[in-house]
């Protein structure tokens, strides 16, 4: 335990080190005390996510099998409260404000999910907790968990952002998947998905069509829609191997790339890091997800297993994602950088999963 706890405290602490260097070089040259205070913001919430990491990792995580859906109705209330209190901000309401402190319920959303997705693929005995899905039908393995998955998956699409409802469904899958869901059921929920998204496309809001058409072909709207993704492409081939050095930067320091401390963190890094330190950076995500597979692999509790591997899986779905976005290899959906982008909530919430990871690995045994 020793190890791991040591070696996701190091590489957490490395990947948001270089999220605090990489937001102050695209904000310090910017006016305003807000600009000046991004970055001493994100260091604290980096500081305040350590001591909840500590905290997390001497909590027993067997006590989120008992209080699974209390955090899942909590869950459910904010995301609805977003609607009714939420402040609104780039034309999306998604935060609920307390005091001096703006907080992102779906951030949150995504750990509970895998914490309750975790508990309804197990089934706790006297002895152990084992897996259940076998031998479920198609309602109890797929259909109802996808029902509960489904409800603050709609929340938060409605707020808008499609983003984080996209990564909801893909850690529903993932785990559904991994808890041994029938292969047919899954294939026929997939293939049901593909045939309906002519539908869902009804329901997007333009901006969001604009993007998935920009996606298709950036040139489409390079002034509109397109211009922050040309923008990051431009940053990121402008760092070519070793980067133009950090505060020397030009699409981000000179404010061509919007968002660049944000949901295009990476963009920024790139430009000033190169393909050296891109590659650094992705090897620091690899050996943090692969602490936490071998976490999974190391516990002989299936609730523990199913939620070191859902968290893992959640990190590497969004990581992935990101970074695709800021290569122009994915539609913009606003998705932050795990510890690296600008937002308290994301920080947090990361440096709470880890903390949950650490003690998994402290507390293997079974129940």
């Amino acid at each position: 335990m020793r190890s791991s706890y040591l070696s996701i405290l190091i590489i957490a602490l490395i990947i948001s080190g270089l999220g605090i260097l990489s937001i102050y070089s695209s904000t310090y040259q910017k006016e305003g005390e807000f600009w000046q205070l991004v970055y001493k913001r994100q260091l604290l919430w980096a500081m305040v996510g350590v001591a909840l990491f500590f905290l997390m990792s001497g909590l027993n995580y067997r006590r989120l099998w008992d209080a699974t859906y209390v955090l899942y109705a909590l869950a459910a209330g904010l995301l609805f409260l977003v609607f009714i209190l939420g402040v609104v901000r780039l034309g999306a309401q998604r935060w609920l404000k307390f005091t001096w402190f703006n907080f992102q319920p779906s951030e949150a959303a995504k750990l509970i999910i895998v914490i309750f997705l975790a508990r309804y693929f197990s089934r706790k005995s006297i002895e152990s907790v084992s897996l259940q899905v076998s031998g479920l039908g198609a309602i109890r393995s797929l259909i109802l968990p996808l029902v509960c998955v489904g409800v603050p998956m709609l929340l938060v699409v409605e707020q808008p952002d499609l983003g984080s409802g996209m990564i909801l469904l893909f850690i529903f899958i993932a785990m559904s998947f991994l808890a041994g869901v029938r292969a047919r059921y899954l294939l026929i929920f997939l293939g049901l998905l593909c045939a309906s998204l002519p539908v869902f496309w009804h329901f997007l809001h333009d901006y969001q069509r604009d993007r998935l058409m920009v996606f298709l072909n950036p040139n489409i709207d390079p002034l509109g829609a397109g211009y922050t993704v040309i923008q990051s492409k431009i940053a990121i081939g402008s760092g070519e191997f070793f980067g133009k050095g950090w505060l020397a930067g030009t699409q981000s320091q000179l404010r061509f790339l919007p968002e660049s401390h944000t949901d295009f963190v990476f963009a920024t890094f790139a430009e000033q890091w190169g393909l050296v330190g891109c590659i650094g950076l992705l090897l620091l995500y690899y050996l943090l997800i692969r602490q936490g597979i071998q976490i999974a692999c190391r516990t002989s509790d299936h609730f523990g297993r199913m939620l070191a591997l859902g968290i893992s899986l959640w990190l590497a779905i969004q990581v992935s994602i990101n970074i695709a976005m800021n290569m122009g290899l994915a539609p913009v959906v606003g998705l932050p950088l795990p510890l690296m982008s600008y937002g308290g909530s994301s920080t947090l919430v990361t440096f709470i999963a880890l903390g949950i990871l650490v003690n998994i690995d402290k507390t293997r045994a079974v129940f």
